[in-house]
């Protein structure tokens, strides 16, 4: 870890790091915060929001940020670099940086702005009771034994736009034409396309929902709480995106902000919230138990190289778009 001189100690004794609410901040907390604050007596307090939250925050503080740090969601992250709100990630400056693999760290004209925090799926959900056997396919999703039980995601939420993409992929319609994807869609006898991954966990829990996505942070945590829930990697694979990092343009603590993120690379943070979150690692050469292993996103005998990852550019630009496709061809036809 850091070691940090009386003088720093003194001029710097918090830093504000913006994150998200529920077991996602509680993990970054134990994770990273507190093994921070350990090292080098700095406070971290926290500023939770949602990532679209923390993006308007650095937006209108952007002349005076009270944000040090920030978690972002992929997708929001691009936004918020094209908005000029991060600053520049110097390797000089973060003597962990080298520790991620090359898919965690995203730059922009060659420099680094973002740096992963760990990788999350959108996979196959069950209900194990009512789904005896794992689903092989996401076509399984139209099965006739399930209509009026499955969910699947809406444009509202983060993973919303990607799935369509990644529904694209699966059915062959090409990379421009979505029309097929929104009529098979539009054929899908769903209980719920959710808004938020807490909707979509509620309708699992409940029993609104037997099969559908989900993401396998929220599916775990379920099935952690002794809910009969299971989550899959069906043969066409899973679409994937991660929490990411970022360092605040004219942030008021730059040093000790910096430090910061830097204990986010280590092994130790990344192991961290492989077992609370079920994050695959961003930091090379983690070794986790298997009872931890087989949760991460890409199931029990995948790795990092088996995910599905799109340009989170191309689907930022394509956003208005399938959101009003959506509503023409799928939302109003329920």
């Amino acid at each position: 870890m850091f070691a940090v001189s009386t003088v720093q100690a003194q001029k710097t004794d918090k830093i504000t790091v913006a994150w998200y609410g529920g077991n996602w901040g509680e993990a970054f907390n134990a994770c990273v915060a507190q093994p921070f604050t350990k090292a080098t007596g700095i406070a971290v307090v926290p500023d939770i929001g949602t990532s679209t939250t923390t993006l308007a925050k650095l937006q209108q503080q952007k002349a005076s940020p009270t944000l040090d740090v920030a978690w972002l969601d992929g997708g929001i992250s691009e936004l918020a670099e094209q908005a000029g709100v991060l600053e520049t990630l110097d390797p000089a400056r973060l003597k962990n940086l080298g520790n991620l693999i090359d898919r965690a760290v995203y730059r922009k004209d060659g420099q680094a702005y973002a740096v992963g925090s760990g990788f999350y799926s959108l996979g196959l959900t069950y209900n194990t009771k009512e789904v005896p056997a794992a689903p092989a396919s996401w076509q399984d999703l139209w099965k006739p034994e399930y209509a009026g039980a499955v969910t699947v995601p809406s444009p509202a939420n983060s993973s919303g736009v990607p799935f369509i993409f990644f529904l694209s992929q699966m059915l062959l319609t090409g990379p421009n034409d979505f029309s097929p994807v929104y009529k098979k869609l539009s054929a899908l006898d769903a209980a719920l396309f959710f808004d938020s991954s807490g909707a979509a966990s509620n309708a699992f829990q409940s029993g609104e929902a037997i099969i559908g996505a989900h993401f396998n942070v929220g599916a775990w945590d379920l099935i952690d709480k002794g809910m009969p829930i299971g989550f899959t990697v069906p043969k066409e694979g899973v679409w994937a995106t991660d929490a990411r990092l970022h360092l605040v343009k004219n942030g008021p603590n730059r040093e000790a902000a910096e430090r910061f993120i830097d204990t986010a690379m280590t092994p130790q943070a990344a192991e961290c919230l492989a077992t609370r979150l079920y994050l695959g690692p961003a930091v090379q050469g983690v070794n986790l138990p298997p009872e931890v292993s087989k949760k991460l996103p890409w199931g029990e005998k995948g790795s990092v190289a088996s995910l599905r990852f799109f340009d989170w550019n191309v689907i930022n630009a394509r956003r208005a778009e399938v959101t009003e496709a959506w509503n023409r061809e799928v939302a109003h036809k329920r």
